[in-house]
This record gives structure tokens, C-alpha cells and sequence, in this order.
């Protein structure tokens, strides 16, 4: 081998293909030998050799490939913390990740290749309860017995719920403490108990009580405990998504993973993205890093149908989470206190009054008050001033500005009449639309809309959802059951009973019911339902089952991925903009910006500031009630 990678650098240029093959086809084990046998053959350091023969991104793959694990990751962190700023998503993918040994080893490499302990440099570069957590997972003293105290999952999880959800204020140093030193079947354990006692997610929980790092670094603990391979996936799909690949965490990740659970990791990639591994690296890169990183992931599972056991089991524990948790839904516009509608009815008229219009009063009162209030201004400018407040802001405000305002004032009935109108007038049926109202909408909303609209014509699918008869209340687990066999049955009968069967469960069952329903289906079928839909459907009916699973699943993740659609890429679709950021104000809009932050890496204020302008994207930006 060591002849081969000689022979391959010889001369003019250098046999890229020779050494790509070899390299990811041998062990790390295998490659130190190489080293070794490198410099006794030809006096040389292969490592210097590769440096100075290849480039670029495929250099520090391939250079990166010849480091022991060990020396890699300190070399990882090294590079985080020293020279400009710090990389702390780095920080937090390597020390929520290993495990006592891989980190006392580390430790160790640190020390022998800079001369210095690693506790030292990152305790200078993070601060706060970051830099304490750091240390904690630094030690590498994790309990890994396999022992688990009944009583004391019991006492974690109260002392867990003590400290955040119970209390004003969190006390950090607990969450650090229990989450810093339980074994990983101990914490699994608690993190269900809590769930039971705190009627959420222990995610949920940290979102709602951490911020910055800290709270980033305590989710990604909590995701390494749940499912490893889970996390890496997730890190994978953020690597690779949207404009840019991130190639440090790319490489680092496909590097340290290959030899221990990318088997895994392309097994829950697959399950949480509905497309392969091998396939997004394969759009993402070029060239012989492109080459490199397929030898590593080792196989497309688009061509596979089935889950592996590891990651049905997790399809099967991500459904259970799902339904025990109850997410508090927050808002982001809330009643302004103590308010005089007649005030507002006033200052309103004077903004719109004489030459010009003042744009900023009628924005600081409009997106400052909640709908009702809002109400009480349109009824006190009709009986006061005798005019009709929709038609002088029509006159006043234009374009996307004036879009916005007129959705604001309009109550939700009205406003979700308007939008379902506007998808289906002109040219072509904006279906998207049409399925984002109808599946996020609860029976009363549905029938509010419904009186407030009288016309149009819809397919069966949206028919079904129209009539607002979605069944109401609690799983039915006998029920559940029964509706999962049928539907597992149904995937094996032709497309139009399989669509009949689907629609006669998805469009009627409860929210609930249905999270039952998808969890046992893993059990019945081997599958998750959202690959079928996609696998096994099309067009509008694929599509609105679509978005009734993932609505199913987390509705507020739901409504960040159409906001990240509306925005993202050339031109913005701002009525998708607009009937997302009004109809979600008062009820979950904090909840999707957590959601969009968590999924995308950037914040919704952050996503908004950059694709819109003017006093479009001020209004906007109060609606979305904050930076994340």
C-alpha cells in the first residue's frame, strides 16, 4: 500500500484515483500501519506527501482519513477554539458525542500534539454554564454500568422538573449535573418519567428554560442519548441543505462515523429526509471529494425499501414522543394592555389624513394589538368617523405592505376565507395553500370559514377536509391498531384504493388518533408512513396526506418548513409569507421560530430581514416578535 500511495505521487501530477481507492478502502488501523510502513520504505512522512500532492477540500478529507480518531478530534477542537472566534457548533457535535473512552483518548492527543491541556484552551475560549457543561463532558467520567435505580429515574426526573418547568428562573447547575454524569439507559428513562410528570419533552423543556450555546449543547446531549446516529444525520442534512455546503462538519462527521454507525445514520438520514445519503452527497459535491465521501457512506438506500432494525425502532420511539408530549403553544402578538380602541380608531384617521401617509403609526398600531382588539378599532373608526377602516388603508397602503395590514384587520374567519379565494381565483389553483389551511385548522375554524365563504370548486381530498368533521379527543388504542393493519394492507392494493383507504383514516381521525395510528403502522409495515405517501403517491392527494403527517407529527416544525419554502431560493412568496405570519401570530409563532432556528440553523427574524425590505419587512419583523 505504502508503494502504491508512493507510486501514486511520483513524477508530474498525481493518480487521485489510486489514492482515493486505497485510502477508503483500508481501516484507520490499517492506514496507521501504511504510515508507518511509508516512512521505513521511503525515509518520507506520508501525511507531508499528501498535503503537498493534493487540494483543497479532497486534500483535507483525505489527510484528515490518515489521522487516528483521537488526534482527529483534538485536532478538530483545536481548530475551533484557536485563531479567530470560536466554532462552537464544532464544540458541541464532538463533546455531546463520544464517549468516556473516545474522550479520555482525545484528552490525551490533545495533550501530546499542542502541549497544552484541551481544558485549558476551551475554558479560556467559551464562559458561563457553555463552558461549565463542557467541562463536565471533558472528564469523560459519564456512568456507562448499564445499572438503572428505579427511585433515583423517579428523583431526576422531579428534580428536573424542579429545576425549569416547576420554578421561576432555572437552576442550570441540576440540568448540567444529572445530564453531565447519568448513563445513557438511566437518562432514556428519566427523559420519559419527566415527559409524564411535565406533559412535554425534555427538548421542549430545554428550549423553554436555556438559551444560546448552553441550550444548543443541551439539546444535542439529549438527541446523543436518544439515538446517535439520529443526531448525525440530522448534522449531515444542515451540512449539506441550501445555498453552501458546510465541509468541515461534512468531512469531519463522514470521517469520524464510517468505521462505528454510518449504517445507521444513512438508515434515520433516509427516514427523516425521504431521500438517501449517498444521493444528497452525491448532489452536493464534485469531483474526487465527491468520490471520496461516496466510498465512505458506502451505498444508496433509495434502491432499499424497508427499515433496518435500529431505525424502526427509533421511527417507532419518535411517534411515542410525539404523542406524550404536550407542547405549549405560544404566541408571539398578545393583547396590548389597556388599549382605547376609539384612540386607536383616531390616530389611525390622522396617519391617513391630508398629503402623504404616516406608514409607521399605522404599523406600531396594527401589528401592536391582537385581532379582537383590532375588531374593536374597525367597529369604533365606522361609528366615529363614519368611514370604513379596510378601504381607507386599501387607498393609503400598496403592494405587500398593504397585503399585510388588510390581513391583520381582517378576523381570522374572514382572513382564511380570503386566502382560500385567492388560491383558487386566476389562473391555476395555488393547492399548496388551499392544503396548508384546511389540515391546520381545527372543526370550528373550519366551519367559521366555511360560512364565511360561499363559493368554489375542490377536489375530494379537500372536499373531505372542508366539511370540518374531524373526529375529536384521545387515541383510541383498540382502534389505532385496526386502522394501522388496514393501512399497512392497503399499501399492497392498487393506487385508488390504497388513496380511498388512506383518505377514510387520515382526513377524519383526531390529531391524536392519528399519532397512534402512524406509530403502530412502523410496527405493521416495517415503514414510515410519510416514505409511502411519497413513494406511493402524487400530485395533491400525495401532498395534502403529506402535510396532514407532518401536522400530525409537529405542527409548528410544519409551519417553519413552508416559511423556509416561501423564502427561500430566487423571488419570495409573499402571500405564503403573509398567510403563515398573520393566521399564526396568536397561536404558535414563537413555537415555529424555535422550530425554524432548530431546523435551519438561522433564525426566522434573521430569514425575514434578508428577503424582504421597507415597511413590509418592519411589520413582519414585529409579528415575529423576536431574535432567536
Amino acid at each position: 500500500d505504502a508503494e502504491s500511495l508512493y507510486n501514486a505521487m511520483k513524477g508530474i501530477g498525481s493518480d487521485k484515483e489510486a489514492i482515493l481507492d486505497l485510502v477508503t478502502s483500508r481501516s484507520n488501523t490499517q492506514r496507521q500501519e501504511v504510515i508507518a510502513a511509508y516512512k521505513c520504505s521511503f525515509g518520507k512522512d506520508l501525511i507531508e506527501d499528501l498535503k503537498y500532492e493534493l487540494t483543497g477540500k479532497f486534500e483535507r478529507l483525505i489527510v484528515s482519513l490518515m489521522r487516528t480518531s483521537a488526534y482527529h478530534d483534538a485536532k478538530e477542537i483545536h481548530d475551533a477554539v484557536k485563531g479567530v472566534g470560536t466554532n462552537e457548533r464544532c464544540l458541541i457535535e464532538i463533546m455531546a458525542s463520544r464517549n468516556n473512552r473516545q474522550m479520555n483518548e482525545m484528552v490525551a492527543a490533545y495533550k501530546d500534539a499542542y502541549g497544552i491541556d484541551i481544558e485549558e484552551d476551551i475554558t479560556t475560549d467559551t464562559s458561563g454554564h457553555f463552558k461549565k457543561m463542557l467541562v463536565v463532558l471533558l472528564q469523560g467520567t459519564r456512568d456507562e454500568s448499564g445499572v438503572v435505580d428505579a427511585d433515583l429515574v423517579q428523583q431526576d426526573a422531579q428534580d428536573l422538573y424542579a429545576a425549569g418547568e416547576e420554578q421561576w428562573g432555572t437552576d442550570e447547575a441540576k440540568f448540567i449535573m444529572i445530564l453531565g454524569n447519568r448513563s445513557v439507559t438511566h437518562l432514556c428513562m428519566v427523559f420519559d418519567a419527566f415527559e409524564k410528570i411535565a406533559e412535554m419533552s425534555i427538548e421542549d423543556s430545554i428550549k423553554h428554560e436555556l438559551s444560546g450555546d448552553f441550550e444548543r449543547l443541551m439539546l444535542a446531549v439529549v438527541q446523543c442519548i436518544r439515538s446517535v446516529p439520529m443526531f448525525f444525520a440530522k448534522r449531515l442534512y444542515k451540512s449539506m441543505k441550501g445555498l453552501g455546503t458546510a465541509d468541515n462538519s461534512l468531512i469531519r462527521i463522514m470521517i469520524s462515523r464510517s468505521e462505528i454507525d454510518m449504517l445507521d445514520i444513512r438508515e434515520c438520514f433516509r427516514l427523516l429526509y425521504e431521500k438517501s445519503l449517498y444521493n444528497m452527497i452525491k448532489d452536493d459535491t464534485s469531483g474526487d471529494y465527491k468520490r471520496t465521501l461516496l466510498n465512505l457512506c458506502g451505498g444508496d438506500d433509495d434502491l432499499a425499501g424497508e427499515f433496518f432494525p435500529e431505525a424502526a425502532q427509533i421511527a417507532y420511539k419518535m411517534w411515542e414522543i410525539s404523542a406524550m408530549t404536550k407542547v405549549q403553544l405560544r404566541p408571539t402578538i398578545r393583547p396590548a394592555p389597556s388599549v382605547d380602541p376609539a384612540a386607536d380608531a383616531q390616530a389611525l384617521r390622522k396617519a391617513m389624513k391630508g398629503f402623504g401617509t404616516d406608514e409607521d403609526a399605522i404599523i406600531d398600531i396594527v401589528a401592536q394589538r391582537s385581532n379582537a382588539q383590532r375588531q374593536e378599532i374597525r367597529q369604533a373608526f365606522k361609528s366615529l368617523l363614519g368611514r370604513d377602516l379596510m378601504k381607507d388603508l386599501k387607498s393609503e397602503l400598496s403592494k405587500n405592505l398593504e397585503r399585510l395590514v388588510i390581513g391583520l384587520m381582517l378576523n381570522p374567519a374572514e382572513f382564511d376565507a380570503k386566502m382560500m379565494r385567492k388560491a383558487i381565483e386566476g389562473a391555476g389553483t395555488d393547492e399548496h395553500a388551499l392544503i396548508e389551511i384546511l389540515v391546520t385548522r381545527s372543526n370550528e375554524e373550519i366551519l367559521a370559514m366555511n360560512a364565511a365563504y360561499k363559493d368554489g370548486e375542490f377536489d375530494t381530498t379537500t372536499q373531505k377536509l372542508l366539511k370540518g368533521a374531524r373526529e375529536e379527543g384521545p387515541a383510541d388504542e383498540e382502534r389505532a391498531i385496526a386502522d394501522a393493519q388496514e393501512l399497512a394492507e392497503a399499501c399492497n392494493a392498487d393506487s385508488d384504493d390504497m388513496e380511498m383507504k388512506f383518505m377514510s383514516v387520515l382526513c377524519t381521525r383526531s390529531f391524536p388518533h392519528l399519532r397512534k395510528v402512524f406509530q403502530e403502522f412502523v410496527r405493521y409495515s416495517n415503514k414510515d408512513i410519510e416514505q409511502i405517501i411519497k413513494k406511493e403517491m402524487s400530485g395533491d392527494v400525495k401532498n395534502a396526506f403529506y402535510a396532514i403527517v407532518r401536522s400530525v407529527k409537529n405542527q409548528p416544525s410544519y409551519f417553519a418548513d413552508r416559511l423556509y419554502k416561501a423564502m427561500k431560493g430566487l423571488g419570495t412568496d409573499d402571500r405564503a409569507l403573509i398567510r403563515i405570519m398573520v393566521s399564526r401570530s396568536e397561536v404558535d409563532l414563537f413555537n415555529i421560530r424555535k422550530e425554524f432556528k432548530e431546523t435551519h440553523d438561522v433564525s426566522l427574524h434573521e430569514f425575514i430581514q434578508g428577503e424582504t425590505s421597507g415597511d413590509y419587512r418592519k411589520t413582519l419583523l414585529m409579528l415575529c416578535g423576536g431574535e432567536d
